[in-house]
């Protein structure tokens, strides 16, 4: 099962209600994918900053000094902002993997996110309206952002094994669908050098994409060698931090739709999702191709 959402605004106008617009997608795909949910949001870069999202099941310990234990190990101020089990750290862009040293040091418990100049993740375990709820989703505002529902069929329900996942900076994914060839693919990423911390094959699809980006390729043509490179049957949904991509299988046996106006371009693992869009009654809406590689770009 599991369900997917995207949205991509054209409009300005729209970003404030960004977070609530996808919050409401997101709940509307609860019984696709009631064990957790998650959500990245694409917001500002302001060039200077790079963020790091993290997250801990003991966030009163753990974040309680963290700002200032990263800051006296990296000789730079780090700022920390919480968002329940969540937080966002703001650290000089030359300093990020210092920062990522830093905190496997200080606080070994702490799990990473996401990183990048614009991106934010946020997902837990629970129903989807209660992981919107607990976030306050529906006050973040940004110009694009994906999210997923899941019902876990090949690992353990937990924080780690909910999506979105993150494995390069500003870049994450989610998925519906299984690969079967992802344990190979796991430890052949991971003699290339790339991070792939759960057991979940959506991870291993996320860290192919960033293996193929750092060899030079764009994420369309990342895309594309993904059809003939993960087997399985997968409708991948991409962000990054200019906008966001879709790609189904040859087979394409997961549901999925994508609408257009001159406001937004929106996806769902089922139009139902879509329904609560502005001017979405005068949409283009059509179902993705098979192996066909779509993305929008700001």
């Amino acid at each position: 099962m599991c369900g997917i959402v995207g949205l991509f605004l054209k409009e300005k106008s729209l970003e404030p209600k960004l977070g609530g617009l996808l919050a409401d997608m997101l709940i509307t795909m609860t019984d696709r994918g009631p064990d957790s949910a998650g959500i990245a949001i694409y917001c500002a870069d302001n060039g200077v900053q790079s963020k790091l999202t993290v997250q801990s099941d003991r966030a009163d310990r753990d974040f309680a000094s963290l700002a200032a234990d990263l800051s006296h190990e990296i000789g730079s101020e780090v700022k920390l902002q919480r968002n329940d089990t969540h937080a966002v750290l703001e650290v000089a862009s030359d300093k990020t993997e210092l920062a990522r040293d830093a905190l496997a040091k200080c606080r070994a418990d702490v799990r990473i996110m996401s990183g990048g100049a614009a991106i934010e993740i946020y997902k837990e375990v629970g129903l989807p309206k209660d992981v919107a709820q607990r976030f306050q989703l529906s006050r973040m505002s940004g110009s694009h952002g994906v999210g997923h529902t899941r019902m876990a069929t090949e690992s353990a329900v937990t924080t780690d094994g909910a999506h979105p996942f993150s494995t390069g900076p500003d870049q994450c994914l989610v998925h519906n669908g299984s690969l079967s060839n992802h344990n190979s693919m796991r430890r052949k990423l991971r003699r290339k050098g790339i991070r792939i911390e759960s057991a979940n094959d959506t991870e291993v699809g996320a860290a192919y994409l960033t293996w193929k980006m750092q060899e030079g390729a764009t994420l369309g043509q990342a895309l594309q060698t993904s059809l003939e490179d993960l087997d399985g049957f997968f409708t991948f949904v991409v962000g990054t931090k200019d906008g966001f991509g879709v790609v189904r299988d040859p087979i394409a046996c997961k549901p999925a739709v994508l609408a257009e106006t001159d406001q937004f371009v929106a996806f769902g693992s089922e139009y139902r999702a879509l329904v609560g869009l502005p001017g979405i009654e005068t949409a283009r809406v059509w179902e993705p191709e098979p192996a066909t590689v779509y993305f929008w770009s700001h």
